[in-house]
């Protein structure tokens, strides 16, 4: 398990980072969220050993990280760091080596992951003719090629299409199923939601909230509710402690606690048939906009 365990970091008089504290499980996606300047790269680097904490310390399984530890990490940063001139699964290959692996050993997986990336017909390109998205996936080999024992990606899904993003997922996902510990932060939060089995969301260098996709929703997303019944649902808007949030007719999405949607129900089926009635399950950008207060933060993940 990695830990990070009250990291604190200021540049001169900015504290960037204020007693953050959070873990990645092994086999576990911990999808790190939060507006341009929370703090979540600067965490990273910290992490990583890029940056040094004023405050805290970071463990993996209760002890603290050595260098040699984090030679067995995997980093992507958000900014490409690939040589332009190089041919990719040459580039691959050079990066294997450093990391002890012998050439055949070392070409091997960078084939493999070409492949796997769907990168294999421009196995032999140089980096800087590849495409933005082709970049991108270039990049994510090149934090997988050594074969991590901990992976941190920055932005990992920037700038991919759909189905590069599907193919990244997987990659991921495969990672982590191998019990490696994956923390990647990403501004697209439906994909995030599709990918984490834990959040942490951070804003101004603090965690404001950290766990499992269902326990965040159960503690900080809305209790709503969709009811589509054959009587006009107008009379909802006067029930006490309900927020009507759409009426169409006979269909209406609505928030009350569970007592108040049940009498809710109840009320509907004593006008005519209700065709359904559903709980609605919040989405992770609405459990952000619900623990995130700070408006500049969340006009930046918007973007």
């Amino acid at each position: 398990m990695l830990e990070l365990r009250g990291i604190s970091r200021s540049f001169g008089d900015r504290l960037v980072l204020d007693d953050v504290s959070f873990t990645v499980g092994r086999g576990r996606l911990t999808g790190f969220v939060g507006g341009n300047g929370a703090g979540k790269t600067t965490a990273m680097r910290i992490v990583l050993g890029v940056l040094a904490a004023h405050a805290g310390r970071v463990t993996i399984d209760g002890e603290p990280v050595t260098g040699p530890q984090r030679s067995r990490f995997g980093y992507m940063p958000e900014e490409r760091g690939l040589y332009p001139k190089m041919q990719l699964v040459e580039h691959l290959t050079y990066l294997a080596r450093l990391h002890g692996f012998e050439k055949r050993a070392a070409t091997d997986r960078a084939e493999a992951l070409v492949e796997r990336l769907g990168l294999a017909a421009r196995a032999t390109d140089p980096v800087e003719s590849l495409s933005l998205g082709n970049q991108q996936r270039a990049q994510v080999a090149a934090a997988l090629v050594h074969d991590p024992e901990v992976l941190v990606l920055d932005e990992p899904f920037s700038g991919l299409d759909p189905m590069a993003v599907e193919v990244v997922q997987g990659v991921l996902a495969e990672r982590a199923a191998q019990g490696v510990p994956v923390l990647f932060s990403s501004h697209q939060l439906d994909v995030v939601e599709r990918l984490c089995d834990d959040l942490v969301i951070i804003a101004g260098g603090k965690v404001c909230a950290a766990g499992t996709r269902e326990d965040l929703r159960r503690r900080y997303g809305a209790e709503r509710h969709e009811i589509v019944a054959e009587d006009d649902m107008g009379w909802l808007r006067d029930v006490p402690d309900v927020r009507v949030d759409e009426l169409a007719g006979g269909s209406a999405v609505f928030e009350a606690s569970q007592d108040v949607a049940q009498h809710v129900l109840t009320a509907a089926l004593a006008r005519g048939p209700v065709r359904a009635f559903t709980p609605l399950r919040p989405t992770l950008a609405e459990i952000f906009r619900d623990v995130v207060t700070d408006e500049p933060a969340l006009e930046e993940v918007a973007r």
